[in-house]
């Protein structure tokens, strides 16, 4: 009789712990799982420039900071540790002083997602569903190569954008607008 070997469960603590093999990992259920390798320029661009957009609006009047590739810790027993591509952590959720040096034991308020082309539209759609589950009130899913955004709202609204739509943060920044297309690279940029 052959008896499996069932795998031990990682802890957060210790996947923190795990030494750097230059690859990118998130835990999921307790497994760390290796991503893709690193992101494709249209990715890493519309990454940048989504981060720079919240972080503008979010530092004024300390509502928030931004993060990029952050792991956030979202359930435990077994641990789930994830990271967006970007996301905005209100103030009122940080801590005073220094930021923690262990995962933020909560889902960002705002998770944005950059999707990749060889990404499915269910695995799209079952990480926005993941990050509301986990606590998130806004979900941004940016597609460069369509240069449209689908933003996912705990209330199960999903809202296709196209780049010349208004992209809001609603309930989560009030005020905040940006075009759809300035979260992307100009479709042509001067050349020097």
């Amino acid at each position: 009789m052959t008896t499996a070997t069932i795998p031990k469960l990682m802890t957060a603590e210790e996947f923190a712990m795990m030494p750097d093999d230059d690859m990118r990992h998130e835990l999921v259920n307790g497994e760390a799982i290796e991503l893709s390798g690193p992101p494709m320029p249209p990715h890493g661009i519309t990454q940048a420039r989504t981060a720079n957009v919240l972080m503008r609006f979010a530092a004024r009047g300390g509502r928030g900071e931004v993060f990029v590739e952050t792991g956030f810790l979202i359930s435990r027993n077994p641990d789930t540790v994830r990271a967006p591509d970007v996301a905005l952590v209100l103030a009122d959720r940080l801590p005073d002083g220094d930021l923690p040096s262990a995962y933020f034991p909560f889902a960002p308020d705002i998770a944005v997602e950059v999707v990749s082309p060889s990404d499915t539209i269910l695995e799209t759609h079952e990480r926005a569903l993941m990050w509301l589950d986990a606590g998130s009130a806004l979900v941004w899913m940016l597609f460069p190569e369509s240069r449209s955004v689908t933003v996912y709202r705990p209330n199960g609204d999903i809202t296709a954008l196209g780049e010349d739509d208004i992209l809001d943060a609603a309930p989560v920044l009030d005020g905040f607008g940006v075009r759809v297309s300035e979260l992307f690279r100009p479709r042509n940029p001067r050349r020097r």
